[in-house]
């Protein structure tokens, strides 16, 4: 296959806001030893793009400058040593970065295949959730079944994935969202009971239904320390992000009198082999479930990659239901 030198890119010009991201020309990145190049068909739009393109997620020293951490398309190239893939082999990835752009590279361990009867673009808008969702609320938060989960911003990509995995593997789940329509998508996905936090407090909620076992945060500030009121003795919350800000006063009292857990993680910083493991995990216990159609991909809309700038704008209005995507 004879690939181009040079493709479209959207680049972060500078930091600031969504208006810094511009179309560009970039040359093809080439596959390491252990990768592969996929020509990408589409891209998933994340708020961690938007943390760098503010200049507050600065990508690993080895990862592209481009801003997308995830994507679905076609494999064209193959680097040293991959076995496991082949030319032409269409997949969904976890990105180190460079999603905006049409051709990226990224560890094969990473790719996984496109399930049964998906689109590219549904494709496009599962590996960033449910890689951080599955190492944080199963690996890394324990949740089993019979257990009350509660997960903030249901309506979210995050929460959307998060409610049906939770789900999915028999936990009762509750969520938090800002409108009583994000609620009744949030309760058809298989929320036992949705939260229009602006009308409902959600610890009283939870402490009618006694209490939270595991609690994914994505909002922190105000929200810590409710969610702290809210947990069960020896609960666990984890956090994933802190649309509120990191930084609160805690009193460790109740924590310590509660044996609780409290812990968190980002996912594009950590190892590569960390990352396969979880895609190891996700192949063998999640994509079943994707392949017989028992997982939804809730999608809200679509942009070009040049409109890039116009769907961060959206992102950030929080108007959204579910993932938006950049058609490459």
């Amino acid at each position: 296959m004879t690939l181009p030198t040079e493709m479209r890119a959207v680049e972060i010009t500078e930091p600031g806001a969504a208006e810094v991201l511009k179309p560009c020309k970039r040359p093809v990145p080439s596959p390491r030893a252990g990768e592969v190049l996929i020509r990408l068909a589409y891209a998933g739009v994340n708020r961690p793009d938007a943390l760098q393109r503010a200049g507050k997620y600065a990508p690993p020293p080895t990862a592209s400058d481009l801003p997308g951490l995830e994507g679905a398309g076609e494999i064209v190239a193959l680097g040293d040593g991959v076995s496991n893939l082949a030319v032409g082999d269409q997949v969904s990835a976890l990105l180190p970065g460079g999603g905006y752009a049409e051709y990226v590279t990224t560890p094969a361990a990473h790719c996984l295949p496109i399930p049964n009867g998906m689109s590219m673009a549904q494709a496009a808008c599962i590996p960033e959730n449910y890689f951080t969702v599955w190492s944080n609320v199963f690996m890394r938060g324990g949740l089993k079944a019979g257990e009350r989960f509660l997960v903030h911003g249901g309506s979210s990509g995050i929460g959307t994935t998060a409610i049906q995995l939770a789900h999915a593997f028999g936990a009762r789940v509750f969520t938090t969202a800002g409108s009583d329509t994000k609620c009744g998508v949030c309760s058809d996905l298989g929320a036992e009971r949705a939260i229009n936090y602006k009308d409902e407090d959600f610890v009283s909620v939870l402490k009618d239904e006694g209490g939270a076992d595991l609690i994914l945060d994505m909002v922190g500030g105000s929200y810590i320390n409710r969610n702290i009121k809210t947990l069960v003795p020896d609960g666990r919350m984890v956090h994933i992000a802190f649309l509120e800000g990191p930084v609160v006063e805690v009193n460790f009292a109740m924590i310590m009198a509660k044996r609780l857990t409290i812990t968190g993680s980002t996912l594009r910083p950590q190892s590569d082999l960390a990352k396969a493991r979880m895609a190891d995990e996700l192949r063998e216990l999640v994509w079943p479930l994707l392949d017989a159609g028992k997982l939804q991909i809730v999608m809200d809309s679509t942009f070009s990659l040049e409109d890039a700038a116009k769907a961060h704008a959206w992102m950030e209005t929080s108007n959204h239901i579910g993932k938006i995507v950049l058609k490459v």
